[in-house]
């Protein structure tokens, strides 16, 4: 199955923007955001994506939660915040293809908030628009066949764009409904997922809150692909909203090009208390060549940052 959906001009265009707003970070040696602009941009991610949903944290709260702080609110979304919190911290770790990383996802996305987190529904759901409903989903009983399509689908589109697989991905997750509760945050989050494996340019984007800011056009863009039966102006509004995220990074962006010592700091936050080896640090710096990720690790080995066990290919690294 091949989700429908035609490749035609303004998708094209802006498929092109965005490679060319990837081109100028690229441009500026790949800086990585200071960590203050990661955390703000993380922040805002998490609230505004819940926002979407209903939830009425502001930013000060939200930041709280962050920082381990008590707040006075609603348990139910307090509780919302910290499952997200924890899932958007191991964003780069989640394989984008893989179904069972998915259903984990919603798992910790939900715990404590439905009865059967991580787990597809079982019963017929209907989305209402007012006192109208707007969207049947499939039966349950397709569920899993479609959601198996779905993902099938990711992995063999291989000529295409990840930038339109994202988009596609997002909708068809929205069209099918497979959840009990937590669909649209499933599907912004896995869309960030995607496109972070792509390049990690866009794990710091807050695209979540430019689709808060245009959160009609959001619903009604999913609505008119379900009229059109197919999801091109749905991908047309996401790719909006990923270019006008890329823009507005690149504007707040310090240009810090990086350093050896820079990589192995952010390597530390990735990797700490666990073993990784050289293929899992270029798997992280996707643009760096084998020779450099060599001797930044030897590097951290001469001082003291990383212990090592095996040789050659069985070398595993370890942050002390």
């Amino acid at each position: 199955m091949k989700p429908p959906f035609t490749l035609n001009a303004r998708i094209l265009n802006l498929v092109s923007e965005i490679s060319q707003l990837v081109g100028r970070y690229e441009g500026l040696h790949a800086p990585i955001p200071q960590p203050k602009l990661r955390r703000q941009n993380r922040i805002r991610t998490i609230k505004d994506s819940l926002a979407i949903e209903g939830n009425t944290l502001d930013l000060k709260q939200v930041t709280a939660i962050f920082d381990g702080k008590r707040v006075a609110g609603k348990p139910q979304e307090i509780r919302e915040v910290q499952n997200a919190i924890q899932l958007y911290s191991s964003l780069s770790q989640i394989n984008p293809t893989s179904q069972r990383a998915f259903l984990k996802a919603h798992g910790i996305l939900m715990k404590g908030l439905v009865s059967k987190a991580g787990t597809y529904r079982s019963t017929s759901v209907g989305i209402l628009k007012g006192s109208k409903v707007a969207h049947i989903a499939p039966p349950p009983k397709q569920v899993s066949t479609l959601m198996d399509q779905l993902f099938r689908f990711l992995k063999i589109e291989s000529e295409l764009s990840p930038l339109i697989k994202a988009c596609v991905f997002h909708y068809e997750l929205e069209f099918i409904h497979p959840f009990e509760d937590g669909n649209g945050r499933m599907g912004r989050l896995w869309q960030s997922v995607i496109l972070s494996h792509f390049h990690r340019a866009f794990e710091y984007l807050p695209v979540e809150s430019i689709v808060r800011d245009r959160q009609s056009a959001y619903y009604q863009s999913l609505e008119d692909s379900d009229k059109k039966g197919e999801c091109s102006v749905f991908i047309e509004f996401s790719l909006a909203t990923i270019r006008d995220g890329l823009k507005e990074f690149l504007k707040e962006l310090q240009p810090t090009p990086e350093t050896p010592e820079s990589r192995l700091n952010l390597a530390r936050s990735e990797f700490s208390g666990r073993l990784f080896t050289r293929k899992d640090y270029l798997q992280f710096f996707k643009t760096l060549s084998t020779a450099t990720a060599s001797r930044d690790l030897a590097l951290g080995i001469d001082q003291g940052l990383l212990t090592k066990t095996g040789a050659k290919a069985t070398t595993q690294y370890r942050f002390a």
